[in-house]
């Protein structure tokens, strides 16, 4: 462990990652490191890129499926307070990239400020939802999202304010590795009103969505002017299985899993997925969630 001498403290091998994600599949990663401090993580990060070892962020593991052989390299976990603080001021929410979106939404609504409604039931961390623009039908986080401070390889740390900060679907510019901190502008709303609105998003996604299973969201991106749910329905394949994987009954963009499924199996599911809606629609599907 000499590439980490002196930071041993933060430092653990071969550790499993099923624990930290929502999946609960998947190998170890060959170091888990948790800084303590903004420094911290600046070395880490400095000595990564110096020793060229791979270098990944887990956000709350929500999105995200591990291979059965692990990771090798460096995976960041930031749940120490510098990585997950958040703060309300007059309109302006700041937070950290280890921050709860779902709290945070909460939070908003009974302060009264308007904008994050759109993401409740969204399970992540602010950087994740970030970093992949978090959303669905009812909006998106980057339509309030005013700046992103971020490290680069090298441990340097600035920020990106919009206009220069842009968002599409499913995706922002920002190139740098690790998501540091981000500050969004609210406005000033009817608590109650807000309160109702989320109350409407959380049915509509109980009703539509698996969400008492072990599932990873949205297996997906959406084509442009289609729903990759929609597809895979109609292809078909709704309750396929392989091994203790399956696509939901309740939504074909989710895949579900059971006792005794590895992550192999979600990944032939995947490719079995695209394989077939490529077949009967001539559409490339492409993943939403992240494979590690």
């Amino acid at each position: 462990m000499s590439i980490f001498n002196g930071l041993e403290n933060i430092v653990k091998e071969n550790v499993p990652l099923k624990d930290l994600t929502w999946y609960a599949l998947g190998g170890q990663a060959e170091y888990l490191v948790r800084p303590q401090t903004i420094e911290q993580l600046q070395e880490v990060v400095r000595r990564c890129g110096q020793e060229q070892m791979p270098m990944r962020v887990l956000g709350f593991g929500s999105n995200l499926l591990v291979s059965d052989e692990g990771v090798k390299g460096v995976v960041l976990k930031l749940d120490a307070e510098p990585f997950t603080h958040a703060a309300f001021e007059q309109t302006s929410l700041k937070a950290a990239a280890g921050a709860s979106l779902n709290k945070l939404v909460l939070d908003a609504v009974r302060k009264g400020l308007c904008g994050l409604e759109a993401l409740t039931g969204i399970p992540g961390s602010i950087g994740g939802a970030i970093r992949m623009n978090a959303g669905g039908n009812f909006g998106d986080i980057g339509s309030c999202t005013q700046s992103v401070t971020v490290m680069d390889i090298n441990g340097e740390i600035f920020e990106k304010c919009k206009p220069e900060l842009v968002f599409d679907y499913r995706w922002v510019n920002i190139t740098a590795p690790i998501i540091l901190e981000a500050t969004l502008e609210l406005t000033p709303s009817d608590s109650d009103q807000m309160l109702k609105t989320v109350k409407e998003v959380w049915i509509y996604k109980k009703n539509t969505q698996p969400l008492n299973t072990r599932n990873a969201g949205c297996i997906f991106k959406n084509p442009r002017g289609m729903s990759a749910g929609a597809l895979i329905d109609r292809a078909g394949l709704k309750g396929a299985q392989v091994g203790g994987a399956a696509v939901s009954e309740k939504h074909a963009n989710f895949i579900t899993t059971e006792s005794g499924c590895t992550s192999a199996d979600v990944k032939q599911l995947i490719d079995l997925i695209r394989e077939k809606v490529k077949e009967k629609f001539d559409v490339e599907l492409e993943l939403e969630i992240e494979i590690w």
